[in-house]
């Protein structure tokens, strides 16, 4: 709760920083005031379910954790939107202001114990993704993508909140501890017709937001067309954010309609693995890859869903919140080399990487790092972020589901090790002159790639929050 009022009251204040008109403070300014927050969320560190709003929200140590993810991830983020205050950009007051909000959206989709405190947190961070991805107003691939991204996720909300209707008619409540109960009582036997069809169009909803397949297409453009650094946080942040939300909704709310959820999401998980890795390994193009990676580790972490089986704590939750952390420090820095380069290059497919590992080591190390641990390569936090997901899997019997996993991991090494090849075995562009990076940048990278290396040497000080 602290850190939704923070982060509301600071969104506000970081307005009428833009009145200064010198983006000279802002950057550093919205880094403190995050670093602020980061400590008061963990002042929040076992609170006994602490309610708000009527017990339309709630604070508990699972709200905490995931809370501290999409935090750290936009702190760590923040440094890469270094170039927008160099070229003065007139907006950015504005587009921080919109970063912070829609962090409110995410904690809100964490932390809410309400469907209509759900749809609002979906709604705020949606809407200031929608503004963001259009932000770039004379490209109009920037443009594309925002129309897009507005026009599909409104169809989406609506029919998520379509099944939030469905699922009040058939229970009448929306608090998810009640809808539990009055899905698991025998006397609305009647009633499930309803609540299953207002199941499925709440998957169909959340499916969209995480970037499930079927429910993917959108990705892949509105990624691209995107500027580089919002698509990052659409990536880590809007997803971790989604996810929890998800693996809330079924373990606090539907643990009892597991019999027809858990077929629905194991055909999400395959179809989303399947159609993401091969998407990927279609691409030319870096930032589109990382795109059908985004689907493909949404993927992974629906195995997370299906191994939790309607349980929010245990190893399959631990190993969501794990594999949520591990993913967006590695997307975040994969993103920020290539915002870099891109900016400095021109050029945002493979051939953009060739020869910067004799050009800038630095960016080329903290890239193979990052695609390693997206690989799942062990001695990174991507490899045992998989392996805790697969583990709970194989533990709950899911065995086939875990063999198609392992080989659409295979496919994966195919279009995760396309960048390295590219910055280490091929000449770099004649006349190419190193990617300019500064001091905050410098220290931001190597604290992403120690973080990854750090998750996996010594992933048990973090894999058993939950």
């Amino acid at each position: 709760m602290t850190s939704i009022i923070l982060l509301s009251v600071f969104g506000i204040l970081n307005l009428f920083l833009g009145f200064l008109r010198s983006n000279k403070v802002l950057l550093p300014g919205a880094m403190l005031l995050l670093l602020a927050v980061f400590g008061a969320n963990f002042a929040d560190w076992n609170v006994a379910h602490a309610p708000y709003f009527n017990h339309m929200l709630v604070v508990d140590n699972y709200t905490v954790a995931f809370t501290g993810i999409v935090l750290l991830t936009t702190i760590l983020l923040l440094p890469f939107s270094r170039s927008y205050v160099v070229s003065g950009e007139p907006n950015l007051a504005e587009y921080y202001a919109l970063l912070l909000f829609s962090l409110v959206g995410a904690i809100m989709m964490i932390g809410y114990d309400h469907l209509l405190m759900l749809f609002v947190g979906i709604e705020i961070l949606s809407i200031s993704m929608y503004v963001l991805a259009g932000s770039s107003k004379r490209d109009s691939r920037s443009n594309e993508a925002a129309l897009k991204y507005f026009l599909m996720g409104a169809f989406a909300t609506g029919i998520l909140l379509f099944g939030i209707a469905l699922l009040y008619g058939a229970t009448g409540t929306f608090a998810l501890s009640q809808l539990g109960a009055a899905v698991a009582n025998p006397a609305n036997a009647s009633l499930q017709p309803m609540l299953y069809i207002g199941i499925l169009m709440m998957i169909i909803g959340i499916g969209f937001k995480v970037s499930a397949a079927p429910f993917h297409f959108w990705t892949p453009d509105v990624y691209e067309g995107t500027p580089t650094f919002f698509t990052a946080f659409m990536s880590t942040v809007v997803k971790t954010a989604g996810f929890a939300a998800f693996l809330k909704l079924l373990a606090v709310a539907l643990p009892a309609a597991q019999g027809f959820w858990m077929p629905t999401i194991q055909a999400m998980c395959a179809l989303t693995l399947l159609l993401g890795n091969v998407g990927a390994a279609a691409q030319t193009n870096t930032k589109r890859m990382l795109a059908y990676s985004s689907v493909s580790h949404a993927g992974y972490l629906l195995i997370g869903l299906v191994a939790s089986k309607g349980i929010l704590t245990g190893d399959a939750a631990s190993g969501i919140f794990f594999y949520s952390l591990a993913y967006s420090i590695a997307t975040v820095a994969a993103f920020g080399v290539l915002k870099l380069v891109a900016e400095h290059r021109q050029e945002d497919r493979y051939s953009g990487l060739n020869g910067l590992g004799k050009t800038n080591p630095l960016l080329a190390f903290v890239m193979t790092v990052a695609m390693l641990s997206l690989a799942g390569i062990p001695l990174t936090g991507g490899f045992f972020g998989k392996f805790f997901l697969l583990a709970a899997a194989v533990g709950q019997g899911y065995i086939g589901l875990v063999v198609f996993a392992v080989i659409m991991s295979m496919v994966g090494l195919y279009y995760y090790l396309r960048p390295i090849i590219a910055m280490y075995m091929q000449p770099a562009p004649e006349g190419a002159t190193p990617v300019p990076v500064d001091g905050i940048q410098t220290v931001t990278l190597v604290v992403l790639a120690l973080l990854t290396i750090l998750l996996g040497i010594a992933p048990g000080f973090m894999s058993g929050i939950l």
